[in-house]
């Protein structure tokens, strides 16, 4: 069948065997149209050298095809303000969108506090990818005040049944009892946690519900004198170690509750005098890039930032459209380095 003229999408749904409805939503990366279904649209539009007028398109249906991703500016010990485990799943996001065809707005999140409104309601953005949220407590009000309104967003974090909206998140339970058990498979049994544990901070309270998870699975005790609070940054994991040292409990090992604490637990114990791995061992979360470049390298738990980008785009696409979707956590894995030894006697 040859097309005469400028070509148009009734000439797609035609040859493709569609609708044109069909096709508008397939050529705007819409997830309600089947991965076979738009590739086979795709590359006919191709072949005939059609062009999608994102202008009228985003006229007639109200849409901006452009998703916004709000970052917390966490403390950090550089002028970032941003967790380097969120750069990793900001690369990510970007190639998610890019390859639905989205177009992607990132700020942090400040301005009027009220995002529905700065991004939504103006039509800048369709949806919001949020990261990070400091102390969750206190970040909750934000969350209902977009729920109430009737917000597309989506979150990195915890997913639990009492949290407003929707999120995806590392199965943290899973992941520090992953980590956990390793520690005690190479023979440790007073295993230190470093990192805030309570309702303010879902990650790592999940992570240390793990932790004791895999110590009682074990039959060891939870020592309460062996958990101590730290957020995740270097300093915040140099500072808590060197209060556990002073506090004079013994321990093998320590299960920093990031990798950033991890390190600046390494740290701490290189100043005390105490050798890593052969006196302590020691295991982070998130696998960002400086985990295998520090020494020793680190032990750590791998969260799948790649998936994660997906996930969160593919959800949030699926919202806007009108789809009923569930939070999820996504698995994460167990990277063995040096950190942890060969094993102990």
């Amino acid at each position: 069948m040859s097309i005469k003229g400028r070509p148009n999408s009734l000439d797609i749904a035609m040859r493709a065997g569609v609708s044109q409805a069909t096709v508008s939503r397939a050529l705007r990366g819409s997830p309600l149209v089947n991965k076979a279904t738009r590739e086979k649209i795709e590359q006919i539009a191709r072949e005939v050298g059609y062009k999608v007028d994102k202008s009228a398109s985003n006229l007639r249906t109200q849409r901006s095809n452009t998703l916004a991703l709000l970052l917390f500016e966490d403390p950090t010990d550089d002028q970032s303000l941003i967790n380097p485990f969120f750069l990793s799943l900001l690369a990510s996001i970007t190639r998610a969108t890019a390859a639905v065809e989205q177009d992607l707005l990132v700020s942090f999140q400040q301005l009027s506090d009220d995002w529905q409104a700065d991004y939504e309601n103006t039509h800048k953005a369709d949806g919001l990818i949020l990261l990070g949220y400091g102390d969750y407590v206190a970040y909750r009000s934000k969350l209902e005040r977009l729920t109430a309104g009737g917000a597309h967003f989506v979150r990195w974090g915890a997913a639990r049944a009492d949290q407003p909206g929707l999120a995806i998140g590392c199965d943290n339970i899973g992941g520090g009892c992953d980590v956990t058990a390793h520690l005690i498979s190479q023979g440790c049994e007073r295993i230190a946690f470093i990192g805030e544990a309570s309702s303010r901070y879902p990650e790592f309270n999940d992570r240390y519900r793990g932790y004791r998870k895999a110590l009682e699975a074990a039959g060891l005790s939870v020592d309460p004198n062996l958990q101590i609070d730290a957020i995740s940054t270097e300093r915040s994991g140099l500072e808590a170690t060197r209060e556990l040292i002073q506090r004079g409990a013994s321990f093998d090992a320590v299960f920093g509750a990031s990798d950033l604490i991890a390190i600046g637990a390494i740290q701490a114990l290189f100043d005390a005098g105490m050798s890593v791995p052969a006196e302590v061992a020691v295991a982070g979360f998130d696998d960002i890039p400086m985990a295998q470049y520090c020494r020793p390298t680190l032990t750590t738990l791998r969260q799948d930032t790649m998936g994660a980008g997906k996930v969160l785009v593919d959800s949030l696409l699926r919202l806007i459209a009108g789809e009923t979707v569930e939070s999820h956590t996504i698995p994460g894995q167990l990277i063995v380095r040096a950190s942890c030894g060969a094993g102990k006697s």
